[in-house]
């Protein structure tokens, strides 16, 4: 197995926006170049880059301040900003000046009642999906410059625990440390994160698009489960971003999807990112399920069903659309403790195949990288609301539906 931490940041991921040279690759789940190796016809960033490198150690720039402002999770529904110390890149390191931070399902449920991996201790910062521009360098990282605009994943596998040798890196036993803290001013990016899942964003490409590529790798390894492409009938539940972005993907791999909503916004949405079918909860009565299957082929039910809420009654749904012999794909993580009542005579008899996806690999993330450079990306589709730094809490209770904000997707906070 190649060790994670051998993948160096280099000119792959500096694709041109709108460059589909390697999407096909990316959605078909083939081979997508190393880090180290640029694909034909990108240019190299690398080459128009500027700006000095501070190292670790030395004075930072003097346009960097001695202060900024940080979102602190301090308990269930408490969110604070506060003024703390810029701070300076460690070895390997880079400090990034965020241009836009995204709100994840994770961030709602972690304002919502805590999360014991993310956010162990408290106060501590959050947020993790963002992109920004390099403002100071640690000693080790100078294959990024002052100037490069930047987005990474939230975490980096070992590449050298139980898992990692059985090329199992989403479950790496040494995740830690994990990126938190993109809702501020600057973030510190941990040294494992930049060696292996840190990539320049191409000329031209909008903060918000590349700010996508953390939930995108998570969407692109789950579009793996149940050997998703042309023939495939597939069922998404939920449309939030995550399920979105599946439908996308697999319509564009080459699957006939169903999307099932109960949102007007989201029902157009769902169209709009390729869905072939719309199934709206609302007006398909008592049996929904059986609506769906009535869209498929003799009626027998969707080849792959995605759970992508993280709620045990919808992971009763997906396995009540779900066809003999299908898949269905447990997405959306629910709460620990949690139960969900499967049939077993269906399981064995019918010989279903009962999975999930969790997280992200390196490779997962290269591929994100070369899908959110095609056009066609939907990411205007997906960032429907804007909201700043100090309005951070008013943007985490719209994702959680704890105020209707009308059209709510996904919300930017831009510092």
């Amino acid at each position: 197995m190649t060790d994670a931490t051998e993948q160096r940041p280099g000119s792959a991921n500096a694709v041109a926006a709108g460059s589909a040279a390697h999407t096909d690759a990316a959605f078909s789940g083939a081979a997508v170049p190393s880090r180290a190796a640029a694909p034909p016809g990108a240019p190299d960033l690398a080459a128009s880059r500027s700006g000095g490198v501070y190292r670790s150690g030395a004075a930072a720039p003097d346009t960097l301040p001695s202060v900024m402002r940080q979102a602190l999770f301090h308990a269930p529904g408490d969110v604070q900003i506060v003024q703390v110390p810029v701070p300076t890149p460690g070895p390997g390191e880079l400090l990034v000046r965020v241009e836009v931070a995204l709100v994840c399902g994770t961030d709602v449920k972690t304002y919502r009642r805590g999360h014991p991996v993310l956010l162990a201790e408290a106060p501590a910062p959050f947020g993790h999906e963002y992109c920004g521009v390099v403002a100071a360098v640690g000693a080790g990282a100078e294959e990024f410059v002052v100037g490069d605009r930047v987005s990474s994943a939230n975490s980096a596998p070992c590449g050298h625990c139980f898992f990692c040798r059985r090329e199992q890196l989403s479950l790496c036993e040494n995740i830690q440390p994990l990126l938190n803290g993109a809702y501020a001013d600057y973030l510190l990016v941990p040294a494992r994160i930049v060696e292996v899942n840190m990539f320049r964003v191409p000329h031209g490409m909008e903060p918000e698009r590349a700010a996508l590529l953390e939930p995108l790798a998570c969407v692109l390894k789950g579009l793996e489960v149940g050997d998703v492409g042309p023939g495939t009938t597939v069922g998404v539940v939920g449309l939030g971003p995550i399920g979105l972005m599946m439908t996308y993907a697999a319509a564009r791999r080459g699957a006939r999807v169903i999307a099932v909503v109960r949102n007007d916004g989201k029902l157009a949405a769902a169209r709009a990112v390729g869905a072939a079918e719309v199934v709206d909860l609302r007006t398909a009565g008592g049996d929904a399920a059986a609506v769906v299957r009535a869209l498929t082929e003799q009626g027998k039910g969707v080849d792959v069903a995605v759970e992508a809420v993280g709620r045990p009654e919808v992971w009763d749904f997906a396995v009540a659309m779900v066809r003999r012999g299908g898949v269905v794909n447990f997405f959306g993580g629910c709460e620990q403790g949690s139960v969900a009542n499967i049939d077993t005579y269906r399981l064995h008899y019918e010989e279903l195949c009962l999975t999930a996806a969790f997280h992200h690999t390196p490779r997962h993330v290269r591929m994100a990288a070369e899908v959110l450079a095609r056009v066609d990306f939907p990411h205007r589709t997906l960032v429907t609301h804007r909201y700043t730094l100090d309005e951070l809490t008013s943007a985490l209770r719209a994702a959680g539906r704890e105020t209707e904000v009308k059209g709510f997707i996904k919300a930017a906070v831009i510092p």
